[in-house]
């Protein structure tokens, strides 16, 4: 059975995307195809996690007119919603791809602030619900506390849960400071702002073992994009390329490549073989078109692409968990 997860979204969004034949200035623009998503780091990984069979936990903000067609789409999915109301209306994004030029465009607001008891809140609910594994995940909203995923972090080790790490700056230095990170996954240019200098693929493998060895955290993922990732833990690194695949959209792969690790992880699997089903789920993502992230068919696809190379028993075991 799997393990319980919560994953936390403190600055959520209503996700539009639509296409438009050509984008230029001062002129109207006529966009089609209008998409509307439940949108942020933190609701793009439950919704992975439903998709590839799981029954997460979302805790979220939502508020004003906006906020309540979130919850309206949240509550349409597998996913066990807590919503805080929020005193600001939550943020709307914008992705519209240029059809002329296959350039895509997107328009993310930082959102609102949060309220001191809003965050109090979301702590109180971390300490009440039941969970095996966090995610934390997202920018932080306005008036959050820089060491927020570090508190969050505190509850969850007392409680004996795992945390799951994908954030950016100060946010994620001062979790990592605190220490009793399971799992981190910055991108290449996330690690580098982390340790003030550009990294080439082996530096970025050997600044994630000097994390690991100070006892920070457990495991580390560093995404390349199109160049695969990065996984580093206590016996070493080692990095994996991504299949190669049409570009649709860049948006919540990142996303998708977390939630995948967590569905995997908190089926038992291996940190190894959830890596190899993270790396399919990213490049699945970015498959789609506008805000759509992974399809589970696609997932399935690319993770089997290069399961021959890798041990048959961790293969099985982790297509019997996809029930495939």
């Amino acid at each position: 059975m799997m393990k319980k997860t919560l994953s936390v979204s403190l600055n959520p969004a209503i996700d539009v995307s639509c296409t438009a034949e050509n984008i230029r200035p001062t002129v109207k623009i006529r966009t089609h195809d209008q998409v509307n998503d439940p949108g942020g780091c933190g609701v793009n990984v439950a919704r992975v996690i439903e998709r590839l069979g799981g029954k997460p936990d979302l805790l979220y903000l939502a508020g004003g007119v906006t906020g309540a067609m979130l919850q309206e789409i949240i509550g349409e999915l597998s996913v066990t919603g807590h919503p805080i109301r929020a005193s600001g209306a939550t943020r709307i994004s914008y992705t519209v791809r240029d059809l002329e030029r296959g350039l895509e465009y997107r328009f993310i607001p930082e959102g609102p602030e949060i309220m001191d008891a809003e965050f109090e809140q979301a702590l109180n609910l971390a300490y009440e619900l039941e969970y095996e594994y966090i995610v934390l995940t997202g920018s932080l909203p306005k008036n959050a506390p820089l060491d927020a995923y570090a508190q969050f972090t505190k509850i969850a080790v007392e409680r004996g849960a795992k945390v799951i790490l994908d954030s950016s700056g100060p946010a994620l230095s001062s979790a990592l400071s605190h220490g009793g990170i399971h799992l981190a996954k910055p991108s290449l240019e996330e690690l580098e702002q982390l340790v003030g200098r550009r990294l080439d693929r082996d530096q970025a493998g050997a600044e994630a073992m000097k994390i690991i060895n100070r006892g920070s955290c457990e495991n580390i993922v560093v995404s390349l994009g199109a160049d695969g990732a990065i996984l580093a833990r206590k016996s070493g690194y080692f990095h994996a390329s991504a299949p190669k695949v049409k570009a649709g959209s860049a948006v919540g792969a990142g996303d998708s490549f977390v939630a995948a690790m967590v569905f995997s992880l908190a089926n038992g699997i291996s940190v190894e073989e959830a890596f190899h089903l993270g790396i399919a789920a990213g490049s699945a993502a970015v498959i789609t078109a506008g805000t759509q992230l992974c399809r589970r068919e696609d997932v399935l696809r690319l993770y089997r692409r290069a399961s021959s190379e890798r041990d048959p028993v961790e293969v099985r075991k982790m297509l019997a968990v996809l029930d495939v």
